[in-house]
Formats: C-alpha cells, sequence, structure tokens
C-alpha cells in the first residue's frame, strides 16, 4: 500500500482545522513508522500550514518535523490563490503544477497519484 494524504483545512478555521491537521501528520507518522510510502499534498487554503507549522511555538510543530521529509509538495494553484506563495517558498517545499487547470498556475493531479497506486486520504 501507498498513501497519500491531502491536506486542505485552514489553519485559520481555528480547532477544528488543527485538528484535521494533528490527524493528517499522525496518520503520516504512522505510516512512516510503518515503513509504508506516504506523501503529504498541501492543497487549498492547506496550503497556509507550512508557515503556520514553521513557527517552533506551535503545539504540533514536533510532529511536523518528524514527517517533513514526507511532503510531496504545495499546489501551486492554490498557493497563488490563497496568498501562500511566498511562505512555501520560504520552507523550500516545491510548487506542484501537474494538472493545468484552466485559469490557474497548476495544481497536484490526483488522478495521477491514484493512478499510481496510492489510496487517497483528505484532511
Amino acid at each position: 500500500m501507498k498513501a497519500a494524504i491531502i491536506i486542505l483545512s485552514d489553519p485559520k478555521a481555528g480547532e477544528e482545522a488543527l485538528g484535521r491537521m494533528f490527524n493528517a501528520l499522525a496518520a503520516a507518522y504512522d505510516f512512516k513508522q510503518k515503513k509504508t510510502e506516504v506523501g503529504i499534498y498541501f492543497q487549498g487554503t492547506g496550503t497556509r500550514w507550512p508557515g503556520v507549522l514553521a513557527n517552533t511555538e506551535h503545539p504540533i510543530h514536533a510532529l511536523y518535523k518528524a514527517v517533513e521529509d514526507t511532503v510531496v509538495g504545495i499546489s501551486c494553484g492554490c498557493a497563488d490563490v490563497f496568498g501562500a506563495r511566498e511562505e512555501v517558498e520560504k520552507a523550500g517545499f516545491d510548487l506542484i503544477t501537474d494538472n493545468s487547470v484552466p485559469g490557474t498556475s497548476g495544481l497536484p493531479s490526483i488522478a495521477q497519484i491514484a493512478a499510481d497506486g496510492y489510496t487517497v486520504f483528505t484532511f
């Protein structure tokens, strides 16, 4: 099995969004510990998370650092739309443009991720 974790929650949305992020990272950690191939993708308002989680004072910063090496990248089009591109570039993650959606700079291709044999989990 291979797992793709798509993070869509908005860090500006409070506890519910933090709960989604925490559980997404915990799932990635679980897969990683079990030596299951796992990749994290930030999409939608979720593209705002890398900048937030870089703060060492954030309550789930340590968990984020434990799975940071599994981050495949950030949706370029979403980072543009939701104002996260500068923070994403500062964090050094790849901007993914596989799915050339009209009017955008591109997003990850969920169809390709699934075709590559990944089970997709959204948070």
